[in-house]
């Protein structure tokens, strides 16, 4: 049987890669390698657009791989929760969330995550009053105070 040429489909890959530190190894270099894009040259530009990020920052990024093999990507705002603990300066969150708290943020805290997250394309519809209730849900959820 002969493949029909149909249309070429690009491809989404969501990574969390750490700022400033892509490398072609694992997770990256075999996610990149099996769509047959180069891993390196994917580093090199990743870390140049988070070089401004703290190092080791787990940084979400959507890599649109097009048929031709090219690539563009877009970086998103760390995770929530992990702001929420290195606002409150805990290495894990709650075992037992809910019965237990591992620390507390202040609504200062709160406000300024909320900051970050709307600069995400995502949240550019919500207003900020809308993140912050959901900040300090992830925060009850994780076994995180937050203090008024």
């Amino acid at each position: 049987m002969s493949k029909k040429g149909g249309p070429a489909i690009s491809s989404i890959l969501k990574l969390i890669v750490p700022a400033g530190k892509a490398m072609p190894s694992p997770p990256v270099g075999p996610a990149l390698g099996q769509r047959g894009v180069k891993s390196m040259d994917f580093c090199k530009q990743f870390n140049d657009r988070t070089k401004d990020l703290i190092l080791e920052t787990p940084t979400p990024v959507a890599i649109h791989i097009k048929p031709d093999r090219t690539f563009t990507f877009a970086v998103k705002s760390p995770p929530t929760s992990w702001l929420l603990k290195r606002a409150a300066g805990v290495a894990k969150g709650a075992a037992q969330p809910g019965k237990e708290t591992v620390g507390s943020v202040s609504l200062k805290h709160i406000y300024s995550i909320g900051q970050i997250k709307a600069t995400d394309p995502a949240m550019s519809h919500i207003d900020l009053r809308s993140i912050c209730k959901s900040i300090v849900a992830t925060a009850k959820s994780v076994g995180i105070k937050v203090v008024h």
